[in-house]
């Protein structure tokens, strides 16, 4: 099993330097690497591969003193970028989908570079973190790291740099969860209504934020392009984005461990994100972060040793938990009450919990591997 961990970096300000330089020739490689691959195939119709590329490293390293002075392997891991995105390119053209050719990379949009064999270039000690060609980097342990270290990559994000170590955690056997089963109904007027009538209100905090953001995207509209304010107001308008996804992110971690913290099986809707938010509810249904939250609830349910399983979604804000008829008149989303010729009332997104609970029972729940999602 893998397990990634992520650490705030405090460069000095030579070493954020160094960082972006070492980022910019990372671009350097990679547009060059993008750019050698179209002309290839535009003038022989010849499909270079990651070998092809790699392989002139070394040529390059000498007559390039700058590139030289980077890890080896770090710069093959560019090289191998290049082939992934060809690669999922291919795949999503075979598919059907829409392809999206590999695009040239701007500097200021390449962002992180990855050591792929731990030791070599990079190594983590006590709380500092030494990096080929930087130095020694302070780093802030909120946690200990689990397992072996086997790739560092590191990431500038809205000013601020941080380190991804991707740990092998080896064969986990976690223990089944005993706890009892919940269905658990995503909404806007509560972020999930428990089939025991539990509720979990939204945060909105994008809606929050938006005068915030506001002004900030406001600030860079009347930078003139180019210049240091204009980069100056961009960071800041970037920096405001990224807390809230902070603040989003660890709702959903919050949430998701309070769930399995309690039950042994969830059972969820398996909700069409994408399709919703098409619709009029765009803006809040990617303020709620759905589609983030049931990933971040599968691998912490993994971990757990929690069953989570993924039911249709069809009918069950509709039909009656009680009696399982359907109403003579469907119900719209300005009905918030659910009331049945059988005689049960209750919330909307309470009946419907209970009819994903339902479901989810109805299946081979011990089938299913543990922590896996159906």
């Amino acid at each position: 099993m893998r397990k990634a961990f992520v650490y705030r970096l405090y460069p000095t300000t030579q070493q954020a330097q160094a960082l972006t330089g070492q980022l910019a020739l990372a671009c350097e490689l990679y547009n060059a690497c993008l750019e050698e691959r179209r002309e290839a195939y535009r003038r022989a119709g010849k499909t270079l591969t990651y070998y092809d590329q790699a392989n002139q490293l070394k040529a390059i390293r000498q007559i390039r003193p700058e590139v030289a002075a980077l890890n080896f392997s770090m710069l093959q891991a560019t090289c191998r970028r290049v082939q992934r995105a060809f690669d999922a390119f291919f795949r999503r053209l075979k598919a059907g989908q829409k392809p999206g050719y590999p695009r040239f990379r701007s500097v200021r949009r390449f962002d992180s570079i990855t050591f792929p064999s731990y030791g070599d270039g990079c190594r983590l000690t006590g709380n500092r973190l030494y990096v080929q060609g930087i130095g020694s980097l302070k780093v802030k342990l909120h946690r200990a790291v689990e397992g072996t270290i086997k790739t560092v990559t590191l990431k500038r994000s809205a000013g601020k740099w941080y380190v991804c170590c991707s740990a092998d955690l080896g064969d986990v056997q976690p223990t089944s969860a005993t706890g009892p089963a919940v269905g658990i109904d995503l909404g806007l007027s509560a972020f999930l209504t428990t089939s025991a009538g539990e509720q979990v209100a939204p945060p909105r905090l994008y809606r929050k934020a938006q005068a915030q953001l506001r002004r900030a995207a406001r600030r860079v509209a009347r930078r003139k392009k180019g210049s240091n304010r204009r980069r100056k107001a961009v960071r800041t308008l970037a920096t405001v984005h990224q807390h809230v996804a902070n603040q989003r992110k660890d709702f959903h971690h919050k949430t998701a461990l309070a769930l399995l913290r309690r039950y042994g099986l969830i059972v969820h809707e398996d909700l069409n994100v994408r399709g919703i938010a098409r619709t009029r509810l765009a803006k809040s249904t990617h303020d709620a972060g759905w589609a983030a939250f049931l990933v971040i609830l599968a691998h912490k349910a993994a971990d757990a040793g929690v069953t989570v399983i993924a039911v249709n979604p069809r009918n069950t804000s509709q039909a009656c938990s009680g009696c399982g008829r359907l109403p003579a008149v469907p119900k719209t989303l300005a009905d918030r009450l659910h009331t049945c010729s059988c005689g049960l009332t209750l919330d909307r997104d309470e009946n419907a919990a209970r009819n994903i609970k339902r479901l989810g029972l109805s299946r081979q729940a011990p089938t299913l591997p543990v922590g896996g999602v159906a």
